[in-house]
């Protein structure tokens, strides 16, 4: 029960993420790279903004944070703050693009893809325990993948792409501890527009007029980019990154619901019982055991 407000932060970030699809559809007809752009700059605005305002404090007690690290740490911790942000820039804009271009449904198998790679990195890398059970659940997740990327191997190629992208963000935010979490994910959307300024004349489309693309970029910005992410980070300074990769799959359960009956996307008796088996495994997963 300790717990318990780590993994209802994961549960409402990914439900969250589920939805998704309801308000990035509306602008297909957009670049990619333009929903990018504007998705990014807006959320390091209303961020900054927020922190100039509020979190002056913060700031100043984070700063003194860092200066106190030893040599190493620092070095540390500024790399994995700029591979934070560069992973994170590398999903936002595979994501978008699998979503407007290739389909929702690798949408969500991108994130059914993705707590298997957090699971095993988290397992290699961060030398996270699993028993026996949780290794069962995780060959279940395989096994589901397998069945869908039976039903088309370029979707579950973009699937991997996007998923490997989020898994590797994930690791290296489990390791990002000690600061102010709202400061480190600012600092995060802050760099990816900074990455991002640079391209931004020479591959940027001409400037959107329609009231509606702004309307959907700030509800993206705020309701599916900022408060997700706060409470991702927030969920990954109470639990391991095995779990939190687990309890992702609530996201693309939710998005393959909606491809079906809001897309009306074909859908096969081969994949409801891909996505029922990765279900199963997210229940199986997080069931507690003494070993673990």
């Amino acid at each position: 029960m300790k717990n318990l407000k780590y993994y209802l932060a994961a549960i409402l970030a990914f439900s969250i993420w589920g939805f998704f699809s309801l308000v990035l559809k509306p602008l297909h007809a957009y670049a990619s790279l333009d929903i990018l752009f504007y998705r990014v700059f807006s959320c390091a605005l209303i961020m900054l903004v927020i922190s100039l305002l509020f979190k002056r404090q913060k700031i100043r007690e984070n700063i003194a944070l860092f200066q106190a690290l030893p040599l190493k740490n620092k070095r540390r911790m500024i790399w994995l703050n700029i591979g934070g942000s560069i992973l994170l820039t590398a999903n936002w804009f595979s994501f978008i693009y699998v979503m407007n271009n290739v389909s929702v449904r690798a949408t969500s198998v991108a994130y059914l893809v993705c707590p298997i790679l957090t699971t095993l990195l988290a397992y290699f890398l961060l030398h996270d325990k699993l028993n026996r059970l949780q290794w069962f659940s995780v060959a279940l997740s395989c096994v589901g993948c397998v069945l869908l990327s039976y039903t088309s191997i370029s979707n579950m190629f973009f699937s991997t792409i996007v998923g490997l992208s989020y898994a590797c963000y994930l690791i290296s935010q489990h390791q990002n501890k000690g600061f102010d979490k709202f400061i480190i994910l600012n600092f995060h959307i802050v760099l990816a527009a900074i990455i991002l300024i640079p391209f931004y004349p020479s591959f940027s489309g001409p400037l959107p007029t329609d009231f509606e693309f702004y309307f959907y970029v700030e509800i993206i910005a705020v309701l599916y980019t900022i408060i997700p992410l706060f409470l991702n980070l927030y969920a990954l300074s109470g639990i391991s990154s095995s779990r939190v990769g687990m309890i992702l799959n609530i996201n693309p359960i939710i998005a393959f619901a909606l491809s079906g009956l809001v897309y009306h996307e074909p859908l096969g008796l081969l994949q409801i019982f891909a996505y029922g088996l990765i279900f199963l495994a997210v229940i199986v997963f997080n069931i507690r055991q003494k070993t673990s």
